[in-house]
């Protein structure tokens, strides 16, 4: 071995004086093999890329064949509609017959007129006085009057149900009342009762309707402390309000009053039994269901006496549709009490359906008198 030369560091062979890696011919090769890619890696990879984008072309390519093919078909659409012309036909409007007849039964219940609702004392969310009840009363006889005229466009109605179901004065029954309250009971009493004859008379001089007005004592207006049952109507302000109501439309055939001395009244209508109550009988003790499950079981033991098709009762604040029970709102609205026993909020409103008398109940309809 020559003096000048020297052996490779990675195999015995020899290299040149003058290599910088101290590799020799062979081992300088590989390791620039090792490093940049094959020819065929290059090759390959370009293929790849080649073959993205092909793909990527026959892709837009297909996209742009459908909007083609679907703008074609919309032009084709566009060419009939232009060369067809528009084709109608001819609608003749036609009047209802006697053959379709319905009685409407707008239900007034759960006013407490004298009551004071401060906005301050259930956030904001209400206001009660005295004259609040007295437009909202106003507000509810012309609901009642306005949906029925819709009705008769196309159905022959001349009669109207109105039953009263109490709780038209808050009374000084619970201890804050005769603090809050604006007016005492007997003016109280006075007040409900102008506002309702005001009601009828109002629908006897703006419609022809028949007005049956059934009539129950609600367990605010009581003269004793606690509730009675067999002889609820002798301590209670709004039966003497009925009967004095009875008296002064006594001369005008238009009207009927059906005050009983019971708490539940019946009205057939075409068939149909309505059972009428205030609904306090009803006892609900603030069950996840609401008041369903108690008033459920409530009408199955009423049925076992006497079966109705359809319950109708106030007393709850709010309005529920429970197939075979209606549970009307109040006018009064959301207040402290409504407030403190976290009650659902429900606006103002009192409840209106609708008896055909061919498919029974078809329509029910809140009447919102805020």
């Amino acid at each position: 071995m020559a003096a000048k030369d020297r052996k490779c560091s990675r195999c015995p062979k020899l290299v040149y004086r003058d290599s910088k890696t101290g590799l020799c011919v062979d081992c300088h090769n590989a390791a620039r093999a090792a490093q940049v890619p094959s020819a065929q890696v290059r090759s390959d990879r370009e293929r790849q890329r080649s073959s993205e984008e092909l793909s990527s072309l026959r892709k837009r390519y297909d996209e742009a064949l459908k909007t083609i093919e679907r703008q074609e078909r919309d032009l084709k659409v566009l060419d009939s509609l232009v060369t067809r012309g528009v084709e109608t036909f001819k609608i003749v409007p036609k009047q209802g017959t006697s053959t379709s007849e319905g009685t409407v039964v707008s239900v007034a219940s759960d006013w407490h007129i004298e009551e004071v609702v401060k906005p301050g004392t259930v956030s904001g969310l209400n206001e009660h006085t005295p004259e609040i009840a007295k437009a909202r009363a106003t507000k509810f006889f012309r609901g009642t009057l306005r949906l029925t005229r819709l009705l008769q466009q196309d159905i022959k109605i001349d009669h109207l149900v109105m039953p009263l179901l109490g709780d038209f004065i808050s009374n000084d029954i619970h201890d804050e009342f005769p603090e809050n309250n604006a007016l005492l009971p007997m003016h109280a009493i006075e007040e409900a009762q102008g506002l309702i004859a005001s009601g009828v008379e109002f629908l006897l001089e703006h419609s022809k309707l028949h007005l049956t007005l059934p009539c129950h004592s609600g367990n605010h207006a009581r003269t004793t402390k606690t509730t009675r049952f067999s002889s609820e109507n002798g301590h209670s302000l709004e039966y003497l309000m009925y009967r004095h109501l009875a008296a002064y439309f006594r001369t005008e055939s238009r009207v009927q009053f059906i005050i009983p001395d019971g708490p539940h009244s019946y009205v057939d209508i075409y068939g149909q039994t309505l059972r009428f109550h205030h609904g306090h009988m009803i006892k609900y003790g603030g069950g996840i269901g609401g008041i369903f499950i108690p008033t459920y079981k409530a009408i199955a033991q009423w049925n076992k006496a006497r079966k109705a098709d359809l319950d109708v009762f106030g007393h709850f604040h709010q309005c529920k549709d429970g197939g075979n029970f209606l549970c009307n709102g109040s006018s009064i609205g959301y207040n402290a009490f409504a407030l403190s026993i976290k009650a659902d909020f429900e606006e103002p409103k009192q409840q209106m359906f609708l008896l055909d008398k061919k498919r029974g109940r078809t329509c029910t309809w809140p009447i919102l008198v805020k």
